[in-house]
């Protein structure tokens, strides 16, 4: 009844969907980036889940939704205000990035649990802040 065809879980994903749309409505800018980094490591997770079951194609998603994900809070750096802690955190998303892109590419998921341990570090450390 609520699934698409040719959809598993499809009404799943739409209401984790509505989910965070409900979450990022009227959050407040510290409120916007734990989101990211909380998507971000449930893309990690998932990617490295979908290539333990030989899932490719959900891999290949998942590495594109992090990936996506770590160029948004890339691009959320305020390198006027920031200083040397925006250039910092920059450099920690781009090698973020290049690990998680990698470790897909090659079918190692090592460099992808470097890529989320970083993250969960910073995510803590948000949280922490705030």
């Amino acid at each position: 009844m609520f699934l698409s065809p040719g959809y598993p879980g499809g009404a799943r994903a739409r209401y984790q969907n509505v989910d965070l749309t409900s979450q990022v409505e009227g959050a407040s800018p510290h409120k916007l980036i734990a989101i990211l980094f909380d998507e971000l490591i449930k893309s990690i997770d998932t990617m490295m889940a979908a290539h333990r079951m030989g899932n490719r194609a959900r891999m290949i998603e998942k590495q594109a939704r992090a990936a996506n994900v770590l160029i948004a809070l890339e691009t959320s750096l305020d390198y006027q205000n920031g200083g040397e802690l925006a250039v910092h955190l920059a450099q920690v998303y781009r090698e973020s990035r290049r690990l998680v892109q990698h470790g897909g590419r090659a079918g190692d998921m090592e460099p992808v649990a470097q890529a989320r341990a970083m993250i969960a570090e910073l995510s803590t450390a948000w949280e922490q802040i705030g």
